[in-house]
């Protein structure tokens, strides 16, 4: 969805973590395609298995920089005092689900 300007609903919130995260220096478009390279990328890799290492090792680093942005953006990503998370921190919650499941491949690639 990202390569597709206005198509995700999270992109908004995409663009102002990495914004955050850069200090500006990415600008907003070429961070928004940065992102989708990368996630297709790994995405691509976890399918084929095609430089799989690499993969793992690049979607750990991208998830460090997602789960950051619960540090960076609080006012986007908690309510209440950060007791409970906005749809947006629901967003980068959820992949919980695809760390843990990385870490699978992860033990299975380093066993084989």
């Amino acid at each position: 969805m990202k390569f597709f300007p206005g198509a995700s609903a999270a992109e908004t919130f995409a663009v102002r973590a990495m914004t955050a995260m850069t200090h500006g220096l990415v600008p907003a478009p070429a961070s928004l395609l940065l992102l989708a390279v990368l996630e297709t990328a790994i995405g691509l890799a976890l399918i084929t298995g095609v430089m799989l290492r690499y993969a793992l090792a690049a979607f750990f680093v991208h998830m460090a920089g997602v789960f950051l942005s619960l540090l960076l953006l609080p006012d986007d990503t908690w309510n209440a005092y950060g007791l409970a998370p906005t749809l947006e921190g629901q967003y980068v919650i959820k992949n919980i689900v695809l760390v843990a499941a990385c870490l699978h491949i992860t033990a299975e690639e380093l066993t084989s």
